[in-house]
C-alpha cells in the first residue's frame, strides 16, 4: 500500500468557506438563467443513506476536505500503471476520523482486471463500510458492466476527484433544477453561478445530485488505449459513450474557479444506479423533461495529491 501523506506531495489550500444561506441566495436567483424551474434551500441534511442516494454515511458535514489527486496526465496519452492510490491514503491526508469519502475517479485496474470507472462511496473508521461501485465496459457486447467493491479493495488509480467529511449530521445545500434551458450541464451552471456571484472567492462544493428524470450521457473508460491519445477528438473516439437513464445518483465535487499552479479538474461527477447503469457524467439529453434534485456542502480545505508535473489542457470534460 502507498502512502501518499508521506511518499507523494500534497499542496492544501485554503477555500473560500462561505455561509450557506449567502451561497443558496446567489444560486436561487443563477440558476433561473438555466433552468425553467428552480428552488435552492438550505436544509438539514437528509440521511443520505436511504433510498434514492444509497450512500455508506448519512451526512455531508465535519471539516469538509474536497480532494482532486493525481490528474488526466496520468492517463493520457498513455496510462501511467504505477499510479494507484488507496483510500486510506485519503483518511491520513485529511486526518478525518471517521472519513466519509464520495467523488469521480477511475477505479482499481488490478482488481477489476481492466480499466474502469470508479464511483467512490465509502467510510473509513477502523472497519470499512464500503458500497463503492465502478463500471467498466463488457468486453464483446460493449454494454455497461456496473457492480460494487469488496470491503477489502480500498484502491483506486490515475486521478480522482473527492469529497470527504466526517459524514455528521449538518445544514446543507438542498438545489432542485427542472427543465433545463441552456446547453450547460447542471453542475456546470451552479460553478458558473458561483464564479459570477463571487468573483474574487474560490469556492468548493461536494456531494451528491439524483437525475430524478431524463436521461443523460456518459461515458466508460474502456480498456486503456494502446495508442497514444493527444486531443479531445482522440479521447472521444477511444471513450464508449451511453445514454443512460434515471434514476441516476451521482457524486463529485465542482470548484468555482481554477487556482493558479494547481491545474485542477474543476468539476468532475461519476453516477451510479439500481438498475445496472453507471459512468461519467456529461450533460442530460432530456432538457424539457430533466429534473435534478443535489445536497452538497462547502468545502473548508482543498488538497493537491500527486500533481502531475506536465498540466495538461485536454481531457477535464
Amino acid at each position: 500500500m502507498s502512502d501518499l501523506s508521506t511518499q507523494l506531495p500534497v499542496t492544501e489550500y485554503k477555500l473560500d468557506c462561505l455561509p450557506l444561506n449567502d451561497i443558496a441566495k446567489e444560486l436561487q436567483s443563477g440558476l433561473k438563467n438555466y433552468f425553467e424551474t428552480v428552488e435552492v434551500d438550505v436544509v438539514n441534511c437528509p440521511d443520505l443513506t436511504k433510498e434514492p442516494f444509497n450512500l455508506a454515511y448519512p451526512g455531508l458535514g465535519g471539516n469538509n476536505a474536497i480532494l482532486d489527486i493525481g490528474g488526466p496526465p496520468y492517463l493520457l496519452p498513455l496510462y501511467d500503471e504505477n499510479k494507484i492510490y488507496h483510500m486510506n491514503d485519503i483518511a491520513r491526508i485529511t486526518n478525518l476520523k471517521p472519513c466519509f469519502i464520495i467523488g469521480a475517479g477511475a477505479g482499481p485496474w488490478p482488481y477489476v482486471g481492466k480499466n474502469c470507472e470508479m464511483m467512490a462511496n465509502v467510510v473509513i473508521n477502523g472497519s470499512i463500510v464500503q458500497r463503492t461501485y465502478i463500471a467498466k465496459v463488457h468486453d464483446k457486447t460493449e454494454q455497461v458492466d456496473l457492480s460494487t467493491l469488496p470491503d477489502s479493495e480500498l484502491r483506486f488509480a490515475l486521478l480522482a476527484n473527492l469529497y470527504a467529511c466526517q459524514g455528521s449530521p449538518s445544514k446543507v445545500l438542498k438545489v432542485y433544477c427542472k427543465k433545463r434551458k441552456e446547453s450547460d450541464n447542471f453542475i456546470t451552471a451552479i460553478r458558473l453561478t458561483l464564479d459570477k456571484a463571487f468573483p474574487d472567492k474560490t469556492i468548493g462544493l461536494g456531494g451528491t445530485f439524483l437525475l430524478k428524470g431524463g436521461k443523460a450521457k456518459q461515458h466508460i473508460m474502456p480498456e486503456f488505449s494502446k495508442v497514444p491519445l493527444h486531443s479531445d477528438n482522440d479521447l472521444n473516439e477511444w471513450l464508449k459513450f451511453y445514454e443512460m437513464s434515471a434514476p441516476l445518483v451521482a457524486v463529485g465535487t465542482l470548484v468555482s474557479k481554477p487556482i493558479k499552479d494547481l491545474d485542477l479538474r474543476i468539476q468532475h461527477f461519476h453516477s451510479f444506479s439500481n438498475h445496472g447503469e453507471g459512468g461519467h457524467y456529461h450533460y442530460d439529453t432530456t432538457p424539457e423533461v430533466v429534473e435534478y434534485i443535489g445536497y452538497f456542502n462547502v468545502g473548508q480545505t482543498l488538497y493537491r495529491v500527486d500533481q502531475p508535473p506536465n498540466a495538461q489542457n485536454f481531457g477535464k470534460d
